[in-house]
């Protein structure tokens, strides 16, 4: 069975927000899943279409006669990323810590039977 990935490594946004979004598209087929991350108002979404089309090239590379309507999301998901510490002023002298996290997201698209 013919399947390709993309991963997106270190991106810049909580792995929360991007779960969100990923889960829209997990298990539908590619002409759906870009359609739906192009309709998007989440600012994951974009990131997540780049790599889904991505995804969906490599399988080409792989396998040019491959049916562009056969293609879907086999898995989906995210994985947290370093996060980098930060420290915000805070009343009394004291400091609040500020959590600024990233993740690294991997689409796999494979072809339906």
């Amino acid at each position: 069975m013919m399947e390709a990935r993309a991963i997106k490594r270190y991106t810049r946004s909580s792995p929360r927000k991007m779960r969100l979004v990923v889960d829209l598209i997990r298990g539908k087929s590619a002409a759906f899943a870009l359609n739906a991350l192009q309709f998007s108002d989440k600012q994951a979404a974009e990131i997540a279409e780049l790599t889904l089309k991505s995804a969906i090239n490599n399988l080409q590379q792989k396998d040019s006669g491959v049916d562009p309507e056969a293609i879907y999301v086999k898995e989906a998901f995210v994985d947290p990323g370093p996060t980098i510490k930060r420290i915000s002023p805070a009343p009394m002298g004291r400091a609040y810590r500020i959590r600024k996290r990233s993740h690294h997201l991997t689409i796999i698209v494979s072809v339906k039977q």
